[in-house]
């Protein structure tokens, strides 16, 4: 991930935490948030399927976002989604259509007392009308016919002038169209306040829509004209996005987003996640793992590259503790102007009228009352990653020591490649149908709470032991160092997994399908995150883990661990970049 990548990546997360505030403020709705350029209702993806909206933040104006989240809060507000989708045509086509003009209709309901909203909408309609028309979309029939459309209806639903620029362009189309068209776009205006009712017009234009295109994709192809054809669907699929938003991943930002996707073994188990055995599973001490020679070798390393960095970790923990200290209390100071009367200190009113000191008060100071553990995937892919990730781990600790709160070091990996005991296990059983993770998982302790930095340092190196990396089932693991965090006595929680990838374990993959590991990944951080015990937080390695954690950040370890990267982990975990 280059610099400019990870600055676009910090900008996205930046314009979707505050496009997601203006969302959550105008609908009322707080489990609003943004995950890789993806807007969620808690855990449910709300998909955008007007083409007006779809937008590239990395490229695109701010105003340009902020319409998005402005059409969507009116979608929200407005549109009965379980109307709509009874009402939605099957045609990919026929329900482009009708996914504009409710679209469309919604963004006709934004008060008069938010006229910035409705210039928000505007422009950006505009906008968008002027990038299909100059990228020579409206060139073919098929394109020409769906941008028409969507003029004629805009026009219509907003009282307001076609598109000035396009005007005479599409004259024609529009002339042909006006027979057919003219009762049912009477009555999208008429209407407009009753989706039902509306449905009905939208419907209509659809159908009609509908059956243009299917008739000029015909006469292409019985003339054999390929280039044509290849013409129109570039344009449908530019307007429409080929309506194929559920599964597009759009890694438009320059940084790598997490792939994921849905789980059919998963869904079908009622997302409840199996595992084959836990027979071969194991929580081991990672420096027991590594001879002690080879561990002060690496400890050595480790020391002379920290040194190289010159990291400043008296900066790094006031800025910690600017989020984690709260005033606690530390006894009382007497002989006070102000506070509460001293009873012992009456007699002196009366010696001295003008004696003002005969108070007393509480005494704060400021406190952690606070754990943090961090977990480390120790997948094979992590290995090029581990030298600085160990020093950034190690800084963190240090410097959360310095103000009092607990610390962890902890990681995931399994005990071998491919399955190990447990396939083999599986195998000797006949080999029944989607038995769930069947591999070993090995958690290993690097440092635990009761453990001082300086106590655990020798190992924590052993972090820097490649054989221990293997592959990685993330959901386990998060559970299980939230248990651990659960067992101590701060009253907040922190947990930050750092990774660079999906789960992966190739035996349980092939067992069941792709995604069952990613899926009970993210029914595990939803999980946690709605019990509110543990705050769950993703530190991407050069990768967007947005898909799974709501809260997370994506980093460029590939660069000095440099003040910049320290702050914006301290505005992680003080509550910043939220998706």
């Amino acid at each position: 991930m280059t610099a400019s990548a990870q600055q676009q990546a910090r900008r996205q997360q930046r314009i979707e935490e505050l496009c997601a505030a203006s969302l959550r403020a105008i609908t009322g709705h707080a489990d609003l948030h943004y995950r890789g350029q993806r807007l969620y209702q808690g855990e449910r993806r709300l998909p955008t399927h007007a083409p007006h909206l779809r937008i590239d933040p990395a490229q695109d104006d701010f105003a340009d976002c902020r319409a998005v989240a402005d059409g969507m809060a009116m979608r929200l507000l407005h549109s009965d989604m379980a109307l709509h989708r009874q009402r939605c045509p099957d045609d990919p086509i026929e329900r482009l259509v009708f996914e504009l003009l409710e679209q469309l209709r919604v963004e006709t309901r934004v008060p008069d007392d938010m006229p910035g909203m409705a210039d928000n909408l505007l422009q950006r309609f505009e906008r968008w009308s002027r990038d299909f028309y100059r990228s020579g979309l409206t060139e073919g029939s098929i394109g020409l016919l769906l941008y028409t459309v969507a003029q004629m209806c805009w026009s219509r639903l907003h009282a307001r002038p076609v598109l000035e620029e396009t005007e005479d362009y599409i004259e024609g189309t529009r002339a042909s169209l006006v027979g057919e068209l003219g009762t049912a776009l009477h009555g999208l205006r008429r209407q407009r306040h009753d989706q039902d009712a509306y449905a009905e017009h939208a419907l209509a234009i659809a159908a009609i829509v509908g059956e243009r295109v299917r008739a000029e994709r015909a006469q292409a192809q019985a003339e054999d004209d390929d280039e044509a054809a290849d013409h129109e669907e570039a344009a449908t699929g530019a307007f429409a996005l080929l309506l194929d938003f559920e599964d597009s991943d759009g890694d438009d930002a320059g940084i790598a987003a997490a792939a994921t996707g849905r789980s059919k073994v998963f869904e079908d188990s009622a997302s409840t996640y199996r595992v084959f055995t836990t027979r071969f599973d194991r929580e081991v001490n990672a420096g027991s793992l590594v001879r002690r020679a080879l561990l002060r070798e690496y400890r050595e390393r480790l020391d002379q590259a920290t040194v190289e960095q010159g990291i400043n970790l008296p900066r790094l923990a006031r800025r910690l503790g600017s989020m984690l200290w709260e005033p606690r209390q530390d006894g009382w100071a007497f002989g006070e102007e102000e506070g509460r009367i001293d009873g012992r200190r009456l007699s002196q009113l009366v010696s001295s009228p003008t004696e003002r000191r005969l108070f007393y008060r509480e005494q704060l100071k400021l406190g952690t009352d606070c754990a943090v553990s961090l977990l480390i995937d120790c997948s094979g892919s992590m290995k090029h990653h581990i030298v600085p990730v160990t020093m950034m781990a190690e800084s963190l600790i240090r410097a959360l020591e310095m103000i009092g709160a607990g610390t962890e070091l902890l990681g995931f990996t399994t005990g071998a490649w491919n399955g190990g005991r447990a396939y083999k296990e599986w195998m000797r059983s006949g080999r029944p149908r989607e038995p769930g993770r069947l591999n070993e998982v090995c958690h290993l302790v690097f440092k635990d709470a009761e453990r001082s930095w300086r106590r655990a340092r020798t190992d924590i190196a052993a972090l820097l032991k490649a054989d221990l990396f293997r592959e990685g089932i993330d959901g386990e693991a998060v559970d299980w160092a939230c248990e651990r965090l659960l067992a101590r006595p701060e009253n907040r929680r922190i947990l930050i997994v750092i990774s660079d990838g999906c789960p992966a374990d190739s035996a349980t993959n092939l067992t069941n399908d792709t995604y069952y590991l990613d899926n009970h990944l993210k029914e595990v951080v939803a999980r946690r995150t709605r019990e509110g015990q543990v705050e769950v937080l993703g530190l991407g390695v050069g990768l967007d883990l947005s898909p799974f954690y709501r809260r997370c950040l994506a980093t460029d370890m590939s660069e000095a661990l440099d003040t910049h990267l320290f702050d914006e982990i301290v505005e992680l975990i003080g509550g910043r970049h939220r998706r």
